[in-house]
Protein backbone atom coordinates (compact mmCIF):
# COMPACT_ATOMS: atom_id res chain seq x y z
CA UNK A 1 0.00 0.00 0.00
CA UNK A 2 1.21 3.77 -0.39
CA UNK A 3 2.13 5.72 2.65
CA UNK A 4 -0.79 8.36 2.42
CA UNK A 5 -3.05 4.98 2.92
CA UNK A 6 -1.85 4.60 6.45
CA UNK A 7 -2.23 8.08 6.87
CA UNK A 8 -5.83 7.75 6.14
CA UNK A 9 -6.32 4.62 8.09
CA UNK A 10 -4.67 6.52 11.39
CA UNK A 11 -7.38 9.64 10.63
CA UNK A 12 -9.99 7.42 10.49
CA UNK A 13 -9.37 4.94 13.62
CA UNK A 14 -9.48 8.17 15.83
CA UNK A 15 -12.14 9.79 13.81
CA UNK A 16 -14.52 6.43 14.52
CA UNK A 17 -13.00 5.86 17.63
CA UNK A 18 -14.52 8.82 19.22
CA UNK A 19 -17.25 8.42 16.65
CA UNK A 20 -18.39 5.06 18.75
CA UNK A 21 -17.91 6.07 21.95
CA UNK A 22 -19.73 9.14 21.86
CA UNK A 23 -23.14 6.73 20.90
CA UNK A 24 -22.42 5.06 24.39
CA UNK A 25 -21.72 8.20 26.16
CA UNK A 26 -25.07 9.93 24.50
CA UNK A 27 -26.87 6.92 25.12
CA UNK A 28 -26.13 7.11 28.80
CA UNK A 29 -26.27 11.24 29.12
CA UNK A 30 -30.38 10.60 28.15
CA UNK A 31 -30.96 7.89 30.50
CA UNK A 32 -29.36 10.18 33.17
CA UNK A 33 -31.18 12.92 32.52
CA UNK A 34 -34.58 11.09 32.50
CA UNK A 35 -34.89 10.68 28.43
CA UNK A 36 -37.08 7.91 27.20
CA UNK A 37 -36.90 4.91 26.02
CA UNK A 38 -37.95 5.76 22.74
CA UNK A 39 -35.34 8.74 22.80
CA UNK A 40 -32.35 6.42 23.49
CA UNK A 41 -33.17 4.73 20.17
CA UNK A 42 -33.64 7.57 18.42
CA UNK A 43 -30.52 8.67 18.22
CA UNK A 44 -29.68 6.38 15.25
CA UNK A 45 -32.13 7.76 12.93
CA UNK A 46 -30.80 11.32 13.68
CA UNK A 47 -27.05 10.22 13.07
CA UNK A 48 -28.41 9.40 9.57
CA UNK A 49 -30.42 12.54 9.29
CA UNK A 50 -27.78 14.69 7.90
CA UNK A 51 -26.55 11.62 5.66
CA UNK A 52 -29.69 11.53 3.75
CA UNK A 53 -30.50 15.27 3.76
CA UNK A 54 -27.10 16.16 2.59
CA UNK A 55 -26.34 13.55 0.08
CA UNK A 56 -26.90 15.42 -2.88
CA UNK A 57 -24.30 18.00 -1.61
CA UNK A 58 -21.60 16.08 0.23
CA UNK A 59 -20.42 14.00 -3.02
CA UNK A 60 -19.92 16.70 -5.23
CA UNK A 61 -18.08 18.78 -2.72
CA UNK A 62 -15.92 15.79 -2.02
CA UNK A 63 -15.15 15.77 -5.41
CA UNK A 64 -14.21 19.17 -5.55
CA UNK A 65 -12.16 19.64 -2.41
CA UNK A 66 -8.59 17.47 -1.86
CA UNK A 67 -10.18 14.60 0.50
CA UNK A 68 -7.82 15.25 3.27
CA UNK A 69 -9.36 19.39 3.76
CA UNK A 70 -12.78 17.65 3.43
CA UNK A 71 -12.46 15.70 6.41
CA UNK A 72 -10.53 18.30 8.41
CA UNK A 73 -13.39 20.38 7.82
CA UNK A 74 -16.36 17.60 8.98
CA UNK A 75 -14.04 16.20 12.06
CA UNK A 76 -14.58 20.21 13.11
CA UNK A 77 -18.12 19.92 12.91
CA UNK A 78 -18.08 16.89 14.91
CA UNK A 79 -16.08 18.64 17.70
CA UNK A 80 -18.89 21.44 17.51
CA UNK A 81 -21.86 18.62 18.15
CA UNK A 82 -19.69 17.51 21.38
CA UNK A 83 -19.81 21.02 22.54
CA UNK A 84 -23.28 21.55 21.96
CA UNK A 85 -24.01 18.34 23.52
CA UNK A 86 -21.89 19.91 26.68
CA UNK A 87 -23.78 23.24 26.90
CA UNK A 88 -27.42 22.72 26.66
CA UNK A 89 -28.38 21.77 23.22
CA UNK A 90 -30.82 18.78 22.94
CA UNK A 91 -28.62 15.25 23.08
CA UNK A 92 -31.18 14.39 19.87
CA UNK A 93 -30.33 17.81 18.36
CA UNK A 94 -26.37 17.55 19.24
CA UNK A 95 -25.92 14.58 17.86
CA UNK A 96 -27.90 15.41 14.65
CA UNK A 97 -24.83 17.95 14.43
CA UNK A 98 -21.64 15.17 14.69
CA UNK A 99 -23.90 13.19 11.93
CA UNK A 100 -23.62 15.99 9.74
CA UNK A 101 -20.08 15.88 10.43
CA UNK A 102 -19.92 12.15 9.55
CA UNK A 103 -22.11 12.71 6.90
CA UNK A 104 -19.43 15.18 4.86
CA UNK A 105 -16.42 13.20 6.02
CA UNK A 106 -17.44 9.55 4.14
CA UNK A 107 -17.36 10.89 0.73
CA UNK A 108 -13.73 11.72 1.15
CA UNK A 109 -12.70 8.92 3.56
CA UNK A 110 -14.44 6.43 1.03
CA UNK A 111 -13.37 8.20 -2.24
CA UNK A 112 -9.64 8.72 -1.91
CA UNK A 113 -9.60 4.93 -1.68
CA UNK A 114 -10.34 4.98 -5.60
CA UNK A 115 -8.21 7.99 -6.26
CA UNK A 116 -5.01 6.40 -4.48
CA UNK A 117 -4.73 2.69 -5.37
CA UNK A 118 -5.42 0.59 -8.03
CA UNK A 119 -9.24 -1.33 -8.92
CA UNK A 120 -7.20 -4.72 -8.22
CA UNK A 121 -6.22 -3.29 -4.40
CA UNK A 122 -9.86 -2.04 -3.78
CA UNK A 123 -10.92 -5.23 -1.54
CA UNK A 124 -7.74 -5.62 0.44
CA UNK A 125 -7.74 -1.61 1.46
CA UNK A 126 -11.57 -2.51 1.90
CA UNK A 127 -10.56 -5.33 3.79
CA UNK A 128 -7.54 -3.21 6.23
CA UNK A 129 -10.05 0.29 6.71
CA UNK A 130 -13.40 -1.74 7.59
CA UNK A 131 -11.04 -4.16 9.96
CA UNK A 132 -9.50 -0.99 11.62
CA UNK A 133 -12.92 0.69 11.47
CA UNK A 134 -14.20 -2.17 13.63
CA UNK A 135 -11.33 -2.06 15.57
CA UNK A 136 -12.07 1.56 16.26
CA UNK A 137 -15.86 0.05 17.09
CA UNK A 138 -14.77 -1.97 19.16
CA UNK A 139 -12.48 0.04 21.28
CA UNK A 140 -15.10 2.77 21.15
CA UNK A 141 -17.69 1.62 22.92
CA UNK A 142 -15.72 0.12 25.20
CA UNK A 143 -14.37 3.41 25.84
CA UNK A 144 -17.55 4.95 26.05
CA UNK A 145 -18.98 2.33 28.56
CA UNK A 146 -15.74 2.96 30.50
CA UNK A 147 -15.66 6.85 30.27
CA UNK A 148 -19.65 6.82 31.77
CA UNK A 149 -18.52 3.85 34.41
CA UNK A 150 -17.93 4.59 38.27
CA UNK A 151 -13.94 4.05 37.96
CA UNK A 152 -12.84 6.19 35.02
CA UNK A 153 -15.79 9.31 35.01
CA UNK A 154 -14.81 10.14 38.66
CA UNK A 155 -11.38 10.91 37.65
CA UNK A 156 -12.63 12.95 35.01
CA UNK A 157 -14.54 14.82 36.87
CA UNK A 158 -12.14 15.31 39.66
CA UNK A 159 -9.81 17.53 37.03
CA UNK A 160 -10.44 21.27 37.21
CA UNK A 161 -9.08 24.23 35.74
CA UNK A 162 -8.44 27.17 38.03
CA UNK A 163 -11.03 29.78 37.84
CA UNK A 164 -13.03 27.98 35.04
CA UNK A 165 -16.33 26.55 35.57
CA UNK A 166 -17.21 24.31 32.71
CA UNK A 167 -20.40 23.50 33.49
CA UNK A 168 -19.50 19.69 32.98
CA UNK A 169 -21.25 18.19 36.58
CA UNK A 170 -22.07 14.55 35.08
CA UNK A 171 -20.14 11.54 33.95
CA UNK A 172 -21.64 11.55 30.50
CA UNK A 173 -20.75 15.34 29.90
CA UNK A 174 -17.36 14.02 31.53
CA UNK A 175 -16.53 11.41 28.82
CA UNK A 176 -18.11 13.90 26.10
CA UNK A 177 -15.54 16.16 26.86
CA UNK A 178 -12.70 14.08 26.86
CA UNK A 179 -13.44 12.74 23.24
CA UNK A 180 -13.04 16.01 22.10
CA UNK A 181 -9.19 15.15 22.21
CA UNK A 182 -9.51 12.19 19.59
CA UNK A 183 -11.11 14.21 17.13
CA UNK A 184 -8.58 16.99 17.65
CA UNK A 185 -6.20 13.74 17.03
CA UNK A 186 -8.57 12.84 14.18
CA UNK A 187 -8.12 16.49 12.49
CA UNK A 188 -3.94 16.81 12.90
CA UNK A 189 -3.99 13.33 10.59
CA UNK A 190 -6.16 15.05 8.46
CA UNK A 191 -3.49 17.76 7.59
CA UNK A 192 -0.99 15.34 6.73
CA UNK A 193 -2.83 13.36 4.09
CA UNK A 194 -1.04 13.56 0.71
CA UNK A 195 -2.61 15.20 -2.40
CA UNK A 196 -3.50 12.43 -4.59
CA UNK A 197 -2.85 14.37 -8.08
CA UNK A 198 -6.48 13.76 -9.50
CA UNK A 199 -8.10 16.23 -10.89
CA UNK A 200 -10.66 17.74 -9.13
CA UNK A 201 -14.03 18.50 -9.78
CA UNK A 202 -15.10 21.78 -9.29
CA UNK A 203 -18.87 22.28 -8.70
CA UNK A 204 -21.17 24.10 -10.60
CA UNK A 205 -21.50 27.78 -9.73
CA UNK A 206 -24.05 30.51 -12.02
CA UNK A 207 -22.69 34.03 -10.17
CA UNK A 208 -26.34 35.36 -11.45
CA UNK A 209 -28.12 32.90 -8.88
CA UNK A 210 -28.18 32.70 -4.99
CA UNK A 211 -26.14 29.81 -3.34
CA UNK A 212 -29.32 28.32 -2.78
CA UNK A 213 -30.26 27.77 -6.21
CA UNK A 214 -26.68 26.78 -6.90
CA UNK A 215 -26.87 23.90 -4.26
CA UNK A 216 -30.92 23.16 -5.93
CA UNK A 217 -29.08 22.85 -8.95
CA UNK A 218 -26.72 20.10 -7.70
CA UNK A 219 -30.26 17.83 -6.89
CA UNK A 220 -30.37 16.78 -11.16
CA UNK A 221 -26.92 15.71 -10.70
CA UNK A 222 -27.35 13.48 -7.78
CA UNK A 223 -30.48 11.42 -9.00
CA UNK A 224 -28.66 10.86 -12.45
CA UNK A 225 -26.19 9.49 -10.43
CA UNK A 226 -28.66 7.43 -8.35
CA UNK A 227 -30.56 6.07 -11.42
CA UNK A 228 -27.16 5.22 -13.06
CA UNK A 229 -25.75 2.96 -9.98
CA UNK A 230 -29.56 1.37 -9.50
CA UNK A 231 -28.90 0.48 -13.25
CA UNK A 232 -26.29 -1.19 -13.29
CA UNK A 233 -26.49 -4.89 -13.24
CA UNK A 234 -23.70 -5.31 -10.81
CA UNK A 235 -24.14 -1.49 -8.83
CA UNK A 236 -27.54 -2.09 -7.99
CA UNK A 237 -26.90 -5.60 -6.45
CA UNK A 238 -23.81 -4.19 -4.16
CA UNK A 239 -25.77 -1.15 -3.57
CA UNK A 240 -28.81 -3.39 -2.55
CA UNK A 241 -26.85 -5.45 -0.24
CA UNK A 242 -24.75 -2.96 1.35
CA UNK A 243 -27.77 -0.70 1.75
CA UNK A 244 -29.35 -3.45 3.80
CA UNK A 245 -26.55 -4.71 5.54
CA UNK A 246 -26.05 -0.90 7.15
CA UNK A 247 -29.51 -0.45 7.90
CA UNK A 248 -29.83 -3.19 9.68
CA UNK A 249 -25.65 -3.18 11.13
CA UNK A 250 -26.31 0.76 12.00
CA UNK A 251 -29.71 -0.54 14.57
CA UNK A 252 -28.36 -3.46 15.71
CA UNK A 253 -25.69 -1.71 17.75
CA UNK A 254 -29.18 -0.16 20.20
CA UNK A 255 -30.75 -3.06 19.59
CA UNK A 256 -27.75 -5.07 21.76
CA UNK A 257 -27.78 -2.67 24.21
CA UNK A 258 -31.41 -3.30 24.65
CA UNK A 259 -31.25 -6.75 24.55
CA UNK A 260 -28.33 -7.28 27.35
CA UNK A 261 -30.47 -4.86 29.55
CA UNK A 262 -33.25 -7.12 29.15
CA UNK A 263 -31.97 -10.47 28.46
CA UNK A 264 -29.10 -10.02 30.51
CA UNK A 265 -29.65 -7.74 33.25
CA UNK A 266 -26.53 -5.43 32.59
CA UNK A 267 -25.93 -2.06 32.65
CA UNK A 268 -24.65 0.52 29.54
CA UNK A 269 -20.74 0.15 30.42
CA UNK A 270 -21.45 -3.96 30.87
CA UNK A 271 -23.53 -4.01 27.20
CA UNK A 272 -21.02 -1.79 25.33
CA UNK A 273 -18.50 -4.32 25.49
CA UNK A 274 -21.09 -6.68 23.80
CA UNK A 275 -21.08 -4.68 21.57
CA UNK A 276 -17.46 -4.61 20.93
CA UNK A 277 -17.85 -8.44 20.93
CA UNK A 278 -20.16 -8.26 17.08
CA UNK A 279 -17.64 -5.75 15.87
CA UNK A 280 -14.89 -8.58 16.99
CA UNK A 281 -16.07 -11.16 14.54
CA UNK A 282 -16.71 -8.59 12.50
CA UNK A 283 -13.22 -7.54 11.99
CA UNK A 284 -12.49 -11.37 11.26
CA UNK A 285 -14.90 -11.32 8.78
CA UNK A 286 -13.43 -8.12 7.08
CA UNK A 287 -9.80 -9.22 7.09
CA UNK A 288 -10.64 -12.85 5.97
CA UNK A 289 -12.37 -11.59 3.00
CA UNK A 290 -9.89 -9.17 2.12
CA UNK A 291 -7.41 -12.03 1.41
CA UNK A 292 -9.48 -14.57 0.47
CA UNK A 293 -12.23 -12.84 -2.06
CA UNK A 294 -11.62 -11.32 -5.15
CA UNK A 295 -13.61 -7.84 -6.89
CA UNK A 296 -15.22 -10.59 -9.50
CA UNK A 297 -16.46 -12.65 -6.84
CA UNK A 298 -18.19 -10.40 -4.39
CA UNK A 299 -21.58 -11.43 -5.47
CA UNK A 300 -20.60 -14.74 -3.95
CA UNK A 301 -20.93 -13.77 -0.51
CA UNK A 302 -24.63 -12.67 -0.79
CA UNK A 303 -26.26 -15.94 0.58
CA UNK A 304 -24.23 -15.06 4.02
CA UNK A 305 -26.72 -12.28 4.31
CA UNK A 306 -29.83 -14.44 4.46
CA UNK A 307 -27.64 -16.78 7.01
CA UNK A 308 -26.61 -13.43 9.40
CA UNK A 309 -30.55 -12.46 9.20
CA UNK A 310 -31.45 -15.92 10.42
CA UNK A 311 -29.13 -15.79 13.13
CA UNK A 312 -30.50 -12.65 14.20
CA UNK A 313 -33.29 -13.51 15.28
CA UNK A 314 -31.55 -16.72 17.40
CA UNK A 315 -30.93 -13.78 19.80
CA UNK A 316 -33.92 -14.23 20.98
CA UNK A 317 -33.30 -17.67 22.67
CA UNK A 318 -30.20 -16.77 24.69
CA UNK A 319 -30.35 -15.99 27.83
CA UNK A 320 -26.68 -16.86 28.77
CA UNK A 321 -23.19 -15.26 28.03
CA UNK A 322 -21.23 -17.82 27.53
CA UNK A 323 -23.28 -18.80 24.76
CA UNK A 324 -23.65 -15.26 23.68
CA UNK A 325 -20.17 -14.27 22.92
CA UNK A 326 -19.62 -16.78 20.92
CA UNK A 327 -22.75 -16.38 18.65
CA UNK A 328 -22.48 -12.51 18.49
CA UNK A 329 -18.24 -13.34 17.23
CA UNK A 330 -20.29 -15.62 14.55
CA UNK A 331 -23.04 -12.79 14.01
CA UNK A 332 -20.42 -10.14 13.44
CA UNK A 333 -18.06 -12.19 11.06
CA UNK A 334 -20.61 -13.08 8.52
CA UNK A 335 -21.60 -9.72 8.17
CA UNK A 336 -17.52 -8.71 7.93
CA UNK A 337 -16.88 -11.33 4.95
CA UNK A 338 -19.99 -10.13 3.17
CA UNK A 339 -20.13 -6.46 3.62
CA UNK A 340 -16.17 -5.83 2.37
CA UNK A 341 -16.27 -7.52 -1.17
CA UNK A 342 -19.80 -5.73 -2.33
CA UNK A 343 -18.43 -2.55 -0.24
CA UNK A 344 -15.47 -2.99 -2.64
CA UNK A 345 -17.20 -3.52 -5.74
CA UNK A 346 -19.47 -0.57 -5.21
CA UNK A 347 -16.95 1.58 -5.07
CA UNK A 348 -15.50 0.34 -8.23
CA UNK A 349 -18.61 0.65 -10.09
CA UNK A 350 -19.52 3.82 -9.01
CA UNK A 351 -15.82 5.36 -9.57
CA UNK A 352 -16.34 4.07 -13.40
CA UNK A 353 -20.00 5.77 -13.57
CA UNK A 354 -20.00 8.68 -11.83
CA UNK A 355 -16.37 9.97 -9.78
CA UNK A 356 -15.37 8.88 -6.25
CA UNK A 357 -17.00 11.17 -4.30
CA UNK A 358 -20.58 11.22 -5.74
CA UNK A 359 -20.72 7.47 -5.69
CA UNK A 360 -20.10 7.33 -2.04
CA UNK A 361 -22.29 10.06 -1.43
CA UNK A 362 -24.91 7.91 -3.36
CA UNK A 363 -24.56 5.15 -1.47
CA UNK A 364 -24.67 6.62 1.42
CA UNK A 365 -27.96 8.29 0.90
CA UNK A 366 -29.45 4.82 0.28
CA UNK A 367 -27.59 2.93 3.44
CA UNK A 368 -28.23 6.05 5.50
CA UNK A 369 -32.07 6.47 4.33
CA UNK A 370 -32.16 2.77 5.45
CA UNK A 371 -30.81 3.14 8.52
CA UNK A 372 -33.28 6.05 9.31
CA UNK A 373 -36.59 4.21 8.02
CA UNK A 374 -35.32 1.22 10.09
CA UNK A 375 -34.43 3.17 13.14
CA UNK A 376 -37.31 5.45 12.92
CA UNK A 377 -39.50 2.25 12.88
CA UNK A 378 -38.06 1.23 15.87
CA UNK A 379 -38.24 3.76 18.23
CA UNK A 380 -42.02 4.32 17.41
CA UNK A 381 -42.16 0.45 17.85
CA UNK A 382 -40.45 1.27 21.06
CA UNK A 383 -42.63 4.06 22.15
CA UNK A 384 -46.03 2.21 21.41
CA UNK A 385 -44.51 -0.61 23.34
CA UNK A 386 -42.71 -3.40 21.43
CA UNK A 387 -39.93 -5.24 22.71
CA UNK A 388 -36.55 -5.44 22.17
CA UNK A 389 -37.11 -9.09 21.55
CA UNK A 390 -40.17 -8.24 19.03
CA UNK A 391 -37.65 -5.97 17.51
CA UNK A 392 -35.08 -8.17 16.81
CA UNK A 393 -37.41 -10.75 15.53
CA UNK A 394 -38.02 -7.75 12.66
CA UNK A 395 -34.94 -7.60 11.76
CA UNK A 396 -34.40 -10.90 11.28
CA UNK A 397 -37.10 -11.46 9.17
CA UNK A 398 -36.38 -8.32 6.75
CA UNK A 399 -32.84 -8.97 6.81
CA UNK A 400 -33.26 -12.83 5.91
CA UNK A 401 -36.21 -12.45 3.38
CA UNK A 402 -35.08 -9.21 1.29
CA UNK A 403 -31.22 -11.16 0.82
CA UNK A 404 -33.13 -13.77 -0.84
CA UNK A 405 -35.06 -11.14 -2.58
CA UNK A 406 -31.55 -9.48 -3.63
CA UNK A 407 -29.82 -13.12 -4.66
CA UNK A 408 -33.08 -14.14 -6.89
CA UNK A 409 -32.52 -10.61 -8.44
CA UNK A 410 -28.69 -11.30 -9.37
CA UNK A 411 -29.75 -14.42 -10.54
CA UNK A 412 -32.17 -13.08 -12.95
CA UNK A 413 -29.79 -10.78 -14.30
CA UNK A 414 -26.90 -13.82 -14.46
CA UNK A 415 -29.64 -15.10 -17.21
CA UNK A 416 -31.58 -12.56 -18.84
CA UNK A 417 -28.26 -10.54 -19.01
CA UNK A 418 -25.05 -12.76 -19.22
CA UNK A 419 -23.27 -10.84 -22.06
CA UNK A 420 -23.60 -7.20 -19.96
CA UNK A 421 -22.94 -9.42 -16.25
CA UNK A 422 -19.88 -10.70 -17.73
CA UNK A 423 -18.88 -7.30 -19.37
CA UNK A 424 -18.78 -5.69 -16.41
CA UNK A 425 -16.72 -8.11 -14.68
CA UNK A 426 -14.31 -8.31 -16.75
CA UNK A 427 -13.63 -4.84 -16.05
CA UNK A 428 -13.62 -5.57 -12.30
CA UNK A 429 -10.96 -8.25 -13.32
CA UNK A 430 -8.54 -5.81 -15.24
CA UNK A 431 -9.20 -2.84 -14.51
CA UNK A 432 -5.77 -0.85 -12.94
CA UNK A 433 -7.02 2.76 -12.75
CA UNK A 434 -6.48 4.56 -10.05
Amino acid sequence: MKRGFYTIMSAQFFSSLADNALFVAAVELLRASGGAEWQRAALVPMFALFYVVLAPFVGAFADAQPKGRVMFISNAIKVVGCLMMLFGSHPLMAYAVVGLGAAAYSPAKYGILTELLPASQLVKANGWIEGLTIASIILGVLLGGQLVGPVVAPLLLSIDLPGVDTGIDTAPEAGIAALIVLYLIAAWFNTRIPHTGVEMRPLRQDPDRSVLANALALLPDFQRCNRRLWHDKLGQISLATTTLFWGVSGNLRYIVLAWAAVALGYSTTQASALVGVVAIGTAAGAMLASMRMSLEGATRVIPLGVGMGLLVILMNFIDNIWLAVPFLIVLGGLGGFLVVPMNALLQHRGHNLMGAGRSIAVQNFNEQACILGLGALYALSTKFGLSAFGAISVFGVVVAGAMWLIRRWHLHNCTHHPQEVEHLLRIARHDAHH
